[in-house]
């Protein structure tokens, strides 16, 4: 999920708990590798994603597909990053995005499963951007509040709720996961611009990508 302004940070919840403290880019972002993201119309973004088998929870292999989504997602200036989004058939995503009090919210989760929607659920039309669709956003309406469970790399229990763009966040990449863009949700006339105006964005948005990941490659050293 592409960033937005938001308000300044005033705490951080890491993998659902709160903590006193925590650096500007998560730690994980520092071992891991820029990848490649997706971009709308490759096969791997548009289907429902494999479950994270058992045995690779607790591996290493997990742990550096985590690290690199991290790190990529912060070269792309993001909230929220879905496997597939690095061509990766796997259901999981990161994220470190804030809701609309301005707390922090970082972390991962592993085969995600949100919460059904009840009748007294509230919907919030906003403008809502993704990195598979560089460039250009849209109003859709989405869930005030949201709730996600899964487990971590490790398999312990995850359970996330927010609400206002964390909660929006959490929508959007649980939808990742189970082959699902954001413009699938728009009208077919709404769809078709977007599409046409990424057409038009989309050079610049790798450019800064690149200028980024450079930036990041100098900050952590490699």
């Amino acid at each position: 999920m592409s960033e937005q302004s938001t308000p300044a940070q005033v705490a951080a919840v890491v993998q659902g708990r709160e903590v006193a403290q925590y650096p500007e880019l998560a730690p994980e972002a520092a071992r891991g590798r820029v990848r490649r993201i997706t971009v709308t119309g490759e096969d791997v973004l548009h289907r429902r994603n494999a479950e994270v088998p058992r045995e690779m929870l607790g591996g290493a292999e997990l742990s550096q597909l985590i690290d690199d989504m991290f790190v990529t997602m912060y070269a792309a200036e993001g909230v929220g990053l879905a496997a597939n989004q690095v061509g990766v058939d796997l259901r999981l995503f990161v994220y470190d995005c804030p809701d609309d009090d301005g707390v922090r919210h970082v972390g991962h989760v592993v085969n995600p499963v949100l919460e059904e929607r009840s009748a007294q659920d509230v919907l919030v039309v906003e403008s809502e951007g993704c990195l598979s669709v560089p460039g250009p956003h849209a109003d859709l309406g989405r869930l005030e509040r949201a709730t996600v469970r899964g487990v971590d790399k490790d398999g312990a229990e995850v359970v996330l709720s927010g609400q206002g763009y964390f909660a929006r966040c959490l929508q959007h990449e649980t939808d990742h996961t189970l082959g699902r863009l954001y413009i699938d949700r728009l009208s077919a006339r709404e769809r078709k611009r977007v599409l046409k105006k990424m057409s038009e964005m989309s050079q610049s948005v790798f450019e800064r990508r690149e200028e980024r990941t450079a930036e990041l490659v100098r900050e952590f050293g490699g």
